[in-house]
């Protein structure tokens, strides 16, 4: 789970947003349906083709949820899961964008201090020092210690994002809470999230893969400066 900064010297470092506190600090709209012509893009996608290892890997992968995702603890899901996850999906490092884990990042949104630390943050940078940031994502266990809301937590990480980045592009990220992953876009004052997919649904995981790997090439063909 995103843990909150705590600083001694601003009021609202620390402070543990709500889904409808920055909804109504920010004036953000929350779509309700998530078919909007960016996540439509987004989840049009195919199945993966994976070469020999990376099925072998799949197939271990998908056994390993289905049988022990409910009794992970949070850094058992990230190690035993996510991370291989994402390696499936083609998030990992090369010469333009780097994977951060746990990465505070923070920046004054009109007028309100934020800061929180990202659980995943996919960006262009150099060893431990990113520049700018495109992908998040907030992952929360509620099988075990429950607390905490990851949607606020990554409409931080997104608003953060748009001050660093300058750009006007949108955002791209995902909630995961268990076994459910929602996949979630925001443009301007505007996000939305996915349906739910749920890993250890071999045809979903499948689907999560594929869409990992779309926003790769979203972000090589568009989104990267």
């Amino acid at each position: 789970m995103a843990k909150i900064v705590k600083n001694q010297g601003n009021p609202n470092a620390g402070k543990a947003w709500r889904e409808a506190e920055l909804i109504k600090a920010f004036k953000l709209n929350r779509i309700v349906t998530y078919q909007t012509p960016l996540m439509d893009e987004w989840l049009d996608v195919q199945m993966p083709i994976l070469d020999a290892g990376e099925q072998y890997n799949f197939d271990k992968l998908l056994l390993k949820a289905q049988k022990s995702i409910t009794g992970w603890s949070e850094e058992d899901l990230k190690v035993k899961f996510i991370g291989p996850v994402l390696e499936l999906g083609h998030l990992n490092d090369d010469d333009k964008v780097v994977g951060y884990f746990d990465k505070t990042i923070s920046a004054t949104v009109e007028g309100i201090f934020l800061t929180v630390k990202s659980d995943f943050m996919f960006a262009k940078g150099l060893l431990n020092v990113f520049e700018t940031p495109y992908f998040h994502f907030q992952e929360y266990k509620p099988f075990l210690n429950p607390s905490g809301e990851p949607m606020a937590q990554l409409l931080e990480a997104f608003l953060i994002a748009q001050v660093k980045n300058n750009d006007g592009n949108p955002i791209y990220g995902i909630e995961i809470i268990g076994y459910n992953w929602q996949f979630v876009i925001m443009n301007g004052k505007d996000y939305c999230a996915s349906k739910p997919f749920n890993v250890i649904h071999k045809a979903d995981l499948l689907t999560i893969i594929s869409i990992l790997r779309k926003f790769k090439f979203i972000l090589e063909t568009r989104l990267y400066k």
